[in-house]
């Protein structure tokens, strides 16, 4: 079974290049412009994993993962923000259970990624 994942990010060119570095890695990945897009998809498919920005229009990330947790707490989650220290508390406080500054490491995104979906070593571009 392919390994799924839903990238959560209201700028584009983040979700592109996060959907083709997961899409290289042999995950099905698909893309939300916001957590209120994002809350729908993830309750209509069961991803491997979820990755999401915390500040968005319509619906923070934080809210998402919140308003997920209720209906599937098992999935994996990692946040993603530019203000890491304010990022580690809220992330654990929300539910998540990794966070990702931005910008970020790809070498850290892979070995989260390893970590929360036991998908082995991802390919390195």
């Amino acid at each position: 079974m392919c390994k799924s994942v839903l990238i959560v990010d209201d700028t584009p060119v983040i979700r592109e290049f996060l959907k083709e570095f997961f899409d290289d890695a042999g995950f099905e990945a698909d893309t939300a412009e916001n957590g209120q897009d994002g809350l729908n998809m993830a309750l209509k498919k069961n991803y491997s994993l979820i990755l999401s920005d915390v500040h968005m229009p319509i619906m923070s990330g934080m809210d998402l993962v919140v308003k997920l947790r209720s209906t599937k707490p098992d999935i994996p989650i990692i946040m993603m923000d530019s203000l890491p220290s304010k990022l580690a508390r809220l992330a654990a406080e929300s539910g998540a259970q990794a966070c990702l500054s931005k910008p970020f490491d790809l070498d850290e995104l892979r070995a989260m990624v390893d970590k929360l979906t036991g998908a082995g070593k991802i390919i390195s571009k």
